[in-house]
Parts: structure tokens; C-alpha cells; sequence
């Protein structure tokens, strides 16, 4: 199912937070934004799931507008994952995972055969079997992520939201967790910090700089030193690594990058390839 979001804009206590958030995903693309802290990036994904309600703009999910829908149809449509998703009470992680079929339940349907066949078929993708009866809050980070894509999984909605998702996680982890989004079935929009695994695992970037978008494409199109200086205001030299043939980044004082610049290896990078 496609995502678009159109000039999206949002105002809180009389301040605005976004001026023109853009996002389109198309069906089964993985689409990542980018963009410093403050930059809107969390402000635009919460008006995605419905956390936010945007003062003008337009959201449609599939070919409906996403301000014609019921919250429970809404959460039909798309699951979210946060980067500090964590329960106020103790849960098992299974537990965890059948709260993403509440969109499905209701008064007069319960859970049964086909929310628990749901929920295996979560776990088994997530690879959490061997945790679904340990309580979550003794779970590492990337464990306790896993499950919470797992919950986003049972919920067998065809777009996935995750806001900075590998935040606090190590890069085995990291890298476990993208492996993971990518070779599901659903259109995937993700918030994230880090450039190199952004242009490893997303089809499409957008750039977001003061609330706005500065740029979108193909990790080749837009991960170029100007737009990175102009976004992040550093500079940079972009280089391709070796394992997954993408963009990969250079960071470094301005003082010690000229033209000059020899080729730099990018042999110990630690991204995989995309399944």
C-alpha cells in the first residue's frame, strides 16, 4: 500500500513546527527521512499514525485520505514503531506482540485462531521465539525492538512507521533490525539518524532541514557533500561501499578535506547487503 503525504504542516502552541512535510512511499519501498535534530522528521511521522493532527496537508493511505478514517481503520492500515516504545506495566513479549491485534477485535471479536496464527507467524519473522515468555523490561535493546516490530507485524498492516528505531542499539543490532524491515512485504517509511545504513537499506531519501523538506531521492541522488554541508553544515566525502555497491559517507573537519583527497577504504564497513 503507497503512502503520500503532501505540505504538511503543523503548529503547536501557536508555533510552527513543520512548514512543508513531504513524504511519498510507494508499495513495498523502503523510505528513509533524514535530517538533523529538529528538523521535523518525528513532528511529520506523528502526523502519519494519527499522533498529530496537521494543520494543513494532505495524508492518504492507499487512496484514502487518512482525515476520513476511524483510529482503528487508521491502525489497519499502518503499525508504528517507536525508538523508546517501552510498556508501563510487565508484559511478556508475547503479550507485547498480541497487542497488535486489537485494530482487529473488538466487543464482539475476540482474539482467536487467526489473531494467535498472526501472532506465531510475528514472532517467527521477528526471531523472538526464545523470548516470548520473559518479561520485557528484562530484555536488552535490540531484543526488546525486535518484539515491538514483532507487535508491528501481528498487526499485519500493509505500512510500517518506525520513528529512529536503531537509536541506542549496537550495529549488530542495528543491522539485524533493518535486515528484518527490509525483506518484509510491507511499505516501510523510516525516521534515522545514521546516513550510511539510511543509504544502505532505503530505495528513497527525503532531506529535511527547519521543518521542511531540502531534498528527496535515491540515496546516490541526494547523499552528495553539498547537500550534506548545506544540511548538516559539515563536510563530508562520499565514497561507495564496497559490500552493498551504495553511498556511504566520510566525515571530517573541513581543514583536512580538499580536492586532493585520496580514495579512502571502505573495507571495514559494517553494513550488509540488502536481501
Amino acid at each position: 500500500m503507497r503512502l503520500h503525504a503532501d505540505h504538511i504542516a503543523v503548529d503547536i502552541d501557536g508555533a510552527t513546527i513543520l512548514t512543508d512535510g513531504v513524504v511519498h512511499a510507494e508499495s513495498g519501498s523502503v523510505v528513509g527521512l533524514l535530517g538533523p535534530n529538529g528538523s521535523g522528521k518525528s513532528t511529520l511521522l506523528r502526523t502519519l499514525y494519527r499522533a498529530l493532527a496537521p494543520t494543513r496537508g494532505t495524508i492518504v493511505l492507499g487512496d484514502d485520505d487518512l482525515r476520513g478514517m476511524s483510529a482503528r481503520e487508521s491502525a489497519r492500515r499502518s503499525a508504528v514503531v517507536l525508538q523508546d516504545d517501552s510498556p508501563e506495566f510487565e508484559f511478556t513479549a508475547r503479550e507485547i506482540v498480541e497487542l497488535g491485534r486489537i485494530p482487529h477485535t473488538s466487543g464482539l471479536r475476540r482474539f482467536g485462531a487467526a489473531d494467535a496464527a498472526a501472532v506465531d507467524s510475528a514472532v517467527i519473522a521477528a526471531g523472538i521465539a526464545h523470548l516470548v515468555d520473559r518479561q520485557v523490561s528484562t530484555l536488552s535493546g535490540g531484543e526488546r525492538q525486535r518484539v515491538f516490530v514483532a507487535r508491528a507485524l501481528a498487526q499485519q498492516s500493509p505500512i510500517l512507521i518506525l520513528d529512529e528505531p536503531t537509536n541506542h542499539l549496537d550495529i549488530s543490532a542495528q543491522i539485524d533490525l533493518l535486515e528484518l524491515l527490509t525483506a518484509a512485504t510491507a511499505t516501510v517509511v523510516v525516521a534515522l539518524h545514521d546516513i550510511d545504513l539510511a543509504a544502505a537499506y532505503c530505495d528513497h531519501l527525503y532531506l529535511m532541514k527547519r521543518g521542511a523538506l531540502a531534498a528527496h531521492g535515491t540515496p546516490a541522488d541526494v547523499l552528495t557533500a553539498e547537500l550534506l554541508r548545506e544540511i548538516y553544515g559539515v563536510d563530508s566525502v562520499i565514497g561507495t561501499n564496497p559490500l552493498t555497491h551504495r553511498p556511504c559517507v566520510h566525515f571530517g573537519p573541513a581543514a583536512r578535506l580538499n580536492t586532493s583527497t585520496p580514495d579512502l577504504d571502505t573495507s571495514t564497513s559494517s553494513e550488509r547487503s540488502r536481501p
